[in-house]
């Protein structure tokens, strides 16, 4: 006899022994209730006739998939300088990797050259440094970029780094109408998340016209622009945010570049898309699904004819945020799931994050560990034998459906406000991803989201894993060196007339700008120069208003005792001294991961403590003379991209020379346990690695504060 849902209803109510069978549901972050079993009757109606490789590309945006090519291995690296970087290049490239992925140093991100005083402490931490035309032929040397498809992720400073690249190739007797590869280019989601810009949003927007302008006329085979939602879940966002302002940014790229006059099937086929995949295996599979339907229907509506132009086709990263730094092999088997979520889902190429990501940047031992993980998934699981193995799945395809639903929704509300331009100027998208950040800490806090080996499963003893360490110092000298080399060695008279012409350009609205840039990095202008031309031609750098949400944390916690404790404490703490206890959150350096710093100074302020935020980009003089005219107890550094060794010394040594060594430095974020004795020596009071619960680090702030320490 056939069995119906209703019987397994009636088993099932049984089973729960007269439970409604409701109380099974459970709800996501993204608003999407989830039912325990899913049956053909979920299914959406269209779900049956699609297949891979035609419109709306929900299956796939190829036929045969992966069972005819499998995804690209694109591992996302760059080590301190420029030969570093080559060599690990050239060793992965020759153990089965496919294609480059360029990670540049935060000074190189943010537009300034090696020697500038505001990144003493950036240099070759987070990436490789590259300051001139130099730096990238030695970069690439021995890397035909003729032959290799290279991404870079690049935004705020992407008029230099691809004008060198250009160069580069050049010099290397390549014609730039043969340079394969990507660039990130994606500046809206730097105003919401990442915090890598330079320049305001409307001539920012104008950058990202004329580059895919350029690449459209000058490089057919070269991606213009890579629509990137990775860093806002990083951020902390929720799926259906990630998704729905993903598209909503692809679609102002749309738009700036038909306001160029261009057909949008001259250029469309050339946009290219990134994503974030977390724990989350369906719910990212469906993402990515989703993804495609949905950009499908947008270029639909923008005009698009070509079936080429409605492909979205995307680069996919395993989740940084989802490491952990306590019981870190553990990291391994989560970017395996990650991986195997994001090819489940379709991706055209992937980067495997290396477990120690959470401590430190990967050593090459890691980072085979992360790239091996992709070539087991890729040859030994079987999972490139049939083309979207979700499809048709009861419980997926309803995922599917329901995601872009939401995503829709959020899509509706960035166009009401007059598209994502506009709703960045507002702040809108930054406000909703910052509070989904507060409300997942504040689950994880406390015990609602597990994460074993953290709030669950903890171990006694935690291992120690060996770290890369780069000596900021050294890699800054040989930077400053060759770019004094190359300064002397250049025709002055062509360099002069490049950047005045650059200047020019930015400042008038007429003409290209990455044309003109071109023709400076050939001329051996730096990349600092570059940026500086710009900025003078479009009246300064941007400089983003810093904000701290409430209420977050005070609707999550409300009735939990040991929240409503530490309030009464602070309570007290301001009855006694007349005044709340208060902490300055800090970002120092070039580092624009705001996430940290956000969600404690949202926590801490509901807690009841007063909170001062920094700006972002701030240096340790900036942050001692703030600390001092604000007269707070405490200064929290928030350090992600370890710049912390170089920077939290200087801030407590600018402290203790203005007589003001009572404001107590604690320190959170990325900090690898080898560095605690380092930074306790300098004077750090307290340090919060990665995955520390915010009661406690709050309660570990009173304690400092009030000089009466608990047990926590």
């Amino acid at each position: 006899m056939t069995k119906t849902t209703r019987d397994w209803l009636d088993l099932a109510t049984g089973d729960l022994k007269g439970k409604p069978i409701e109380s099974l549901n459970t709800e996501t972050p993204e608003g999407i209730t989830l039912k325990p079993l899913y049956t053909a009757e979920d299914l959406p109606e269209h779900a049956a006739s699609e297949l891979p490789g035609f419109a709306p590309f929900t299956r796939g945006v190829r036929a045969t998939m992966y069972t005819g090519q499998p995804w690209t291995i694109r591992q996302y690296a760059g080590f301190s300088t420029a030969e570093d970087s080559n060599a690990f290049y050239r060793k992965n490239l020759a153990a089965g990797q496919k294609g480059l992925s360029v990670a540049f140093d935060l000074a190189t991100h943010r537009g300034y050259d090696s020697d500038h005083p505001r990144v003493t402490g950036d240099v070759g931490k987070a990436g490789v440094a590259i300051d001139s035309v130099e730096d990238m032929k030695i970069l690439f040397d021995g890397i035909p970029l003729g032959e290799m498809s290279v991404s870079m992720t690049m935004n705020g400073a992407i008029i230099p780094v691809l004008a060198m690249f250009i160069v580069a190739g050049e010099e290397q007797g390549v014609e730039r109408s043969a340079l394969t590869g990507t660039v990130q280019n994606d500046i809206l989601k730097e105003f919401m998340v990442r915090n890598t810009y330079i320049y305001s949003p409307e001539p920012s927007m104008r950058i990202v016209a004329d580059i895919i302008e350029f690449t459209s006329q000058e490089m057919p085979k070269f991606n213009s622009i890579s629509i990137s939602g990775y860093h806002m879940q990083e951020a902390g966002a929720t799926l259906a945010q990630e998704l729905a302002y993903t598209l909503a940014d692809g679609m102002e790229y749309v738009r700036a570049a038909q306001s160029k006059g261009l057909d949008v099937d001259a250029f469309a086929g050339r946009l290219s898309f990134f994503f974030c995949i977390g724990m989350n295996v369906f719910m990212e599979a469906a993402k990515l699904r989703a993804a495609r339907a949905m950009w499908s229907k947008i270029m639909t509506d923008f005009g698009a004819k070509s079936d080429r132009s409605k492909m979205l086709r995307t680069h996919c990263q395993t989740s940084g945020v989802s490491l952990t730094e306590q019981d870190p092999y553990n990291n391994v088997v989560r970017t395996a799931f990650e991986a195997m979520a994001a090819v489940l889902g379709g991706t055209q190429s992937l980067h495997t994050n290396s477990f120690d990501e959470a401590i430190a940047l990967p050593t090459e031992f890691s980072a085979r560990i992360a790239r091996n993980t992709q070539l087991i998934l890729a040859h030994e699981t079987g999972i490139t034998n049939v083309v979207d193995p979700l499809g048709g799945s009861y419980y997926v395809e309803k995922l599917t459906a329901d995601l872009a639903e939401k995503a829709w929704e959020l899509i509706a509300e960035v166009e009401a406000l007059g598209g994502m331009t506009k709703a960045v100027e507002q702040g809108l998208p930054k406000m909703r991803i910052e509070e989904a950040a507060a409300r997942r800490q504040a689950r994880i806090d406390r015990g609602e989201d597990v994460i074993v080996g953290v709030n669950r499963f903890r171990l006694a003893d935690e291992p120690q894993v060996d770290i890369l360490n780069i000596d900021t110092d050294k890699v800054r000298a040989g930077q400053v060196a060759r770019l004094n080399k190359m300064r002397a060695s250049r025709d002055p008279k062509a360099h002069e007339a490049a950047i005045a012409a650059l200047e020019q350009v930015a400042k008038s609205g007429k003409g290209n700008l990455l044309s003109a840039a071109v023709d400076a990095a050939r001329a051996r202008a730096s990349l600092g120069e570059i940026s500086d031309a710009m900025e003078r031609g479009f009246g300064g750098r941007h400089h983003a208003v810093t904000k701290v949400i409430g209420g977050v944390y005070e609707d999550v916690y409300h009735d939990d005792p040991e929240y409503q404790a530490i309030r009464s404490r602070i309570t007290d703490y301001t009855t006694d001294k007349g005044r709340a206890p208060h902490v300055l959150v800090a970002k120092m350096g070039q580092d624009g991961h705001d996430r940290g710093a956000k969600v404690i100074a949202t926590a801490f302020a509901d807690m009841g403590f007063k909170v001062d935020l920094t700006d972002m980009f701030e240096t340790p003089a900036e942050v001692t003379d703030k600390a001092i005219a604000l007269g707070v107890d405490v200064v929290g550094v928030s350090s992600l991209a370890a710049g912390h060794k170089s920077l939290v010394p200087e801030l407590i040594n600018r402290l203790k020379d203005k007589d003001r060594a009572d404001i107590q430095v604690v320190v959170g974020g990325v900090i690898p346990e080898q560095d605690y004795a380092f930074l306790r020596e300098a004077g750090v009071a307290e340090i919060f690695g990665p995955g520390s619960n915010v009661l406690d680090a709050a309660n570990a702030v009173l304690a400092r504060i009030s000089g009466v320490r608990r047990n926590v």
